[in-house]
């Protein structure tokens, strides 16, 4: 018997489901980004892969993406349609045989296996299962990475990319992945790479081969040996089917014009609280510590963090906290986003213990990013 984790992932997922209503786009370079307009201040969710060969990419301002691609059709994100599509997906993956389904977004999850024998070639079989099963429920395509840990399965999947299945598993990281920059692996962003090559560590294997005691220096005791494990492909090899327990609701928005005037904002963070209100409240748990997020003209972006006396569920004590924390700053310039989060008190038996995996890479939690595909 050998274990198997598959990371199933649909490709260009917001496109293709825009697609599946309105079949002429298909073969146009699209961008689904804000409420559709390229001259709004917003950001691309997910650029088809016609769009992508312009250099659009998912985090892009509309306004460059427009740039970059005239001749693009850009389309409002679809919050609703997307999360029902979704639905459907995830169903298909639970229903096949044995599957231990871990979500992680509205267009990927982890689906661990068991096969009766050791060959890789038994988990490939289930791999193109999943993706003929997928497309037949949603008439969307996937890509499947296959591994013996989320790590190797999750990068495995860019490599089958589009509709296809990749297998990357202990007797082949190296050879594909060893003299990758580190920025390939999951969860390790330009800045962090940056930090690692201070220390001579510029691909995947020298990451692998480096000193616990140096990254421990570097990053701390949980990052630090996190780091030179995620360079050797190391991470869970199990999935895990838990419902995940959401911790904190958050709402913002990006303005078309910058608010000057206290009135304004004062109005903008009462609204961020009243959608909080109502997030936190399908939880049926109270806010207890207040989040805000600014970002100031041009472009700069801080937040405050302020624990409640009391847990609440009213709008205004929230949107009072929010302004205190923002009048803290003594910061009077012009402001081109503002954000509330709640905080919620924890669920009876508090949280599981945190996974080892999740959106934002091997050792972050679910985030609420829209998927890029």
């Amino acid at each position: 018997m050998a274990r198997w984790v598959l990371h199933v992932d649909l490709d260009q997922f917001l496109a293709a489901v825009e697609i599946l209503r309105r079949p002429e786009l298909a073969g146009l370079p699209l961008v689904v980004g804000g409420r559709g307009d390229p001259t709004e201040r917003a950001v691309v969710s997910t650029a088809s892969y016609e769009a992508r060969a312009f250099g659009v990419h998912s985090g892009m301002p509309l306004r460059l993406a427009a740039r970059k691609c005239p001749d693009a059709v850009f389309l409002p994100v679809d919050v609703p349609t997307y999360e029902a599509a979704s639905a459907v997906v995830m169903e298909a993956l639970r229903a096949h045989e044995g599957a231990v389904v871990q979500v992680l977004g509205w267009d990927e999850a982890f689906v661990g296996i068991t096969t009766p024998g050791e060959d890789v070639a038994e988990a490939v079989v289930h791999a193109e299962a999943i993706r003929a099963e997928v497309l037949e429920a949603s008439q969307l395509h996937c890509s499947v990475g296959v591994g013996d840990t989320t790590v190797r399965a999750k990068i495995a999947t860019d490599f089958g990319k589009p509709q296809g299945t990749f297998v990357l598993t202990r007797d082949t990281w190296f050879e594909v992945m060893g003299e990758r920059p580190t920025t390939a692996l999951w969860g390790v962003g330009n800045r962090i790479a940056a930090r690692l090559a201070t220390h001579g560590y510029d691909t995947v294997q020298q990451l692998a081969d480096a000193s616990d005691e140096v990254l421990t220096a570097e990053f701390g005791p949980r990052m630090g040996p996190h780091y030179a494990r995620l360079g050797r492909g190391l991470g869970a090899t199990v999935t895990d089917d838990t419902p995940w327990v959401a911790r904190a609701h958050g709402r913002e928005t990006t303005f078309q014009a910058d608010l000057t005037e206290p009135d304004e904002v004062a109005a903008a963070v009462r609204t961020l609280a009243e959608q909080v209100v109502e997030d936190i409240r399908r939880e049926d748990r109270a806010c207890a510590r207040v989040h805000l997020k600014v970002r100031f003209a041009p472009f700069f972006t801080t937040t405050r963090i302020r624990k409640l006396a009391e847990p609440t569920f009213d709008p205004s004590t929230i949107a009072a906290t929010a302004l205190q924390l923002l009048h803290g700053l003594g910061d009077d310039r012009p402001i081109r986003l503002l954000g509330v989060r709640a905080e919620m008190v924890p669920p009876e038996g508090g949280y599981e213990p945190p996974r080892t995996t999740g959106r934002g890479g091997p050792a972050a939690l679910p985030g609420g990013d829209l998927p890029s595909g």
